[in-house]
């Protein structure tokens, strides 16, 4: 199967089923951008997760299910970088980078985040001015730059 069609027919289902990624989110125990990943294949299905996603989603059949457990392509599609949400991301990461990076370095040393360790939430909040706001947490281990001894 294609991913593209795999995804389709995913993105169908999570519709038909009404439920919001937080839903499904609080009912595996997952966080909620790591479950919209799962529908996008771009995070593999875990047994442990399976049995309760299926009891979630009508529907899932087995080819899905055998697709979903696969280790996914963790690809993307190019044009997403156009996408104002995504580009706006992109530019913040751009704009903030390098201070976030001394930050990051006074606080740990030399190293990086993790994106294998990793979790993201997206969250709904109220501004001071009772605005809505986007709340973002990017959670990833730290991993020290090592020395190369022989």
């Amino acid at each position: 199967m294609h991913k593209q069609d795999v995804v389709g027919r995913l993105l169908a289902l999570k519709q038909a089923s009404g439920k919001t990624y937080d839903e499904l989110a609080k009912a595996l125990g997952l966080c909620n951008v790591y479950v919209a990943q799962l529908f996008r294949r771009q995070a593999q299905l875990k047994k442990s997760t399976e049995d309760k996603l299926v009891k979630l989603i009508r529907g899932l059949t087995e080819d899905l299910l055998a697709e979903m457990r696969k280790p996914p392509v963790r690809s993307y599609d190019p044009a997403i970088l156009q996408e104002p949400h995504v580009y706006r991301m992109t530019e913040v990461c751009a704009h903030y980078g390098d201070a976030i990076l001394a930050v990051i370095q006074e606080q740990f040393g030399d190293g990086i985040m993790s994106a294998i360790d990793f979790k993201l939430t997206v969250e709904k909040i109220k501004g001071s001015q009772g605005e809505d706001r986007v709340l973002m947490t990017w959670n990833g281990k730290f991993l020290p730059h090592i020395e190369q001894t022989t």
